[in-house]
């Protein structure tokens, strides 16, 4: 395959659909983490109230145990009108509209636990979101078409950016200038600017074509089938037992019976382990940032202003390395890159607030990330079977989540109890991906990818 053949890949009219589901999986990450963190620490909370305060993604680690549910319970009317998945995402994004709304009313020093309720009703719609995202994503490609699965995933991944991006920029330069303004309510103010992104994505998603459930409907029918025939009784209760059995252990055992017990649990902790490293940094950056003296709308220029435009180059090429050198090995390639440029925030915290090597640690922790999770969205999206989407893809993709979850929360108390020490925190962060690297190691030879 020529090099020109790779770049035609991008232009696949699917990729622009692809584009705009990443957007709209993205944008409220920056609601709960960036703008949340912000308006927390502008609030007068600490460190360690702020990392904790970040447990509201362990949303995401445990949005499979409801994914069988959105993979077969249509919404009425709304199913039937637009499609099943689509039905799915219109309604969470309603769901993140109205917390919005509800949060240009609080204030967090009076009403911090309201504020953190609100930011989990935003966590647990986004999460919902994202299962039937991913799916209707993975949905749109071919089985055997894995060198486009690689493309879907860069542009899935600049879509994700994009939302994540923008609309820091949109929520800290909203607020920067509302505030130089005299308003004391400018966080407020700035969230239910961002409540138009909400409504642009959803009115454009109503374009996007969905594939008929059908077959889809008709496979999970045939393995329910089976799983009645094994059981000695036919009533209610019968039928009860085979649809929970088939919505939520069929899938799992689909997925150990492909991979064996070994590799799937090799795997499993391979992808709770690899971005733990990068979630610690992720969590505390902004509160580091501010610390060394940038402003919002240095912070807006530097890391999400231009971190956007790098990011979505970095990506396009990283999955243009991600199809030559193939899945398996980019994710050794980049879980590398990515704890090596950690220690380039060690460098900035220990010269201080310099913009330009502000700007230029921003550059090359956007092309590590964006080249690990091209890798990661790839590789997760290569193991699933098209009978459970919605469902493996959602299990995979939080196993991950739950190890960044979990283990970042606990960021803020770690700088604090290194004394406000960045650079040693970086440090930590680098040697994080150590242990995921080691588990794929062990099972690289055995594993069964659609590539």
């Amino acid at each position: 395959m020529k090099n020109l053949d790779y770049i035609k890949l991008y232009l696949d009219k699917r990729m622009k659909r692809i584009f705009l589901l990443g957007v709209i999986s993205g944008f409220p990450w920056v609601l709960i983490g960036s703008a949340l963190s912000l308006w927390l620490k502008e609030s007068e909370l600490s460190r360690s109230t702020i990392g904790w305060a970040g447990l509201i993604f362990g949303i995401y680690a445990v949005n499979f145990l409801w994914s069988p549910l959105i993979d077969r319970i249509q919404i009425p009317i709304l199913s039937k009108k637009i499609g099943h998945r689509k039905s799915w995402i219109i309604l969470m994004q309603i769901l993140i509209l109205s917390s919005l709304i509800l949060w240009s009313t609080l204030d967090p020093s009076k009403n911090l636990w309201l504020v953190i309720a609100v930011g989990l009703a935003i966590a647990f719609s986004s999460a919902t979101q994202d299962i039937t995202i991913d799916a209707l994503r993975i949905e749109q490609i071919g089985v055997n078409e894995g060198r486009v699965m690689a493309a879907g995933a860069a542009i899935s991944v600049v879509g994700w950016w994009t939302g994540y991006k923008i609309g820091g920029v949109i929520s800290l330069v909203s607020a920067e200038l509302l505030q130089r303004n005299g308003f004391e309510n400018y966080w407020q103010l700035s969230f239910l600017l961002l409540g138009l992104i909400i409504i642009i994505t959803s009115v454009a998603l109503i374009f996007v074509p969905e594939k008929s459930s059908r077959k889809r409907t008709e496979l999970q029918k045939v393995n329910d089938d089976r799983i009645a025939t094994n059981l000695n009784f036919s009533n209610k209760f019968s039928k009860l037992i085979t649809w929970l059995y088939g919505t939520t252990i069929n899938p799992l055992v689909s997925f150990f019976k492909k991979n064996t017990f070994g590799v799937a649990i090799g795997l499993l902790s391979f992808i709770f382990l690899f971005k733990t490293g990068e979630a610690f940094l992720g969590r505390m950056s902004i509160i580091f940032y501010k610390e060394l003296g940038f402003s919002k709308t240095d912070i807006a220029l530097y890391s999400k202003g231009v971190g956007w435009i790098t990011t979505i180059s970095f990506t396009l090429l990283g999955g243009l390395f991600a199809i030559r050198m193939g899945l398996l090995k980019a994710m050794f390639v980049s879980g590398i890159i990515m704890a090596l440029t950690n220690l380039m925030f060690s460098v900035l915290a220990w010269v201080g607030s310099s913009e330009i090597l502000f700007a230029f640690t921003v550059l090359i922790d956007d092309l590590a990330a964006a080249f690990a999770t091209v890798a990661f969205v790839g590789f997760i999206s290569a193991l699933v079977d098209r009978t459970y989407t919605a469902t493996q893809y959602a299990l995979l993709a939080s196993i991950g989540t739950a190890g960044r979850t979990l283990f970042a929360s606990s960021s803020g108390s770690l700088v604090d109890w290194l004394n406000g020490d960045w650079g040693t925190f970086f440090i930590i962060t680098a040697l994080m991906v150590i242990p995921s690297l080691i588990c794929l190691f062990l099972i690289r030879k055995k594993l069964k990818l659609h590539e």
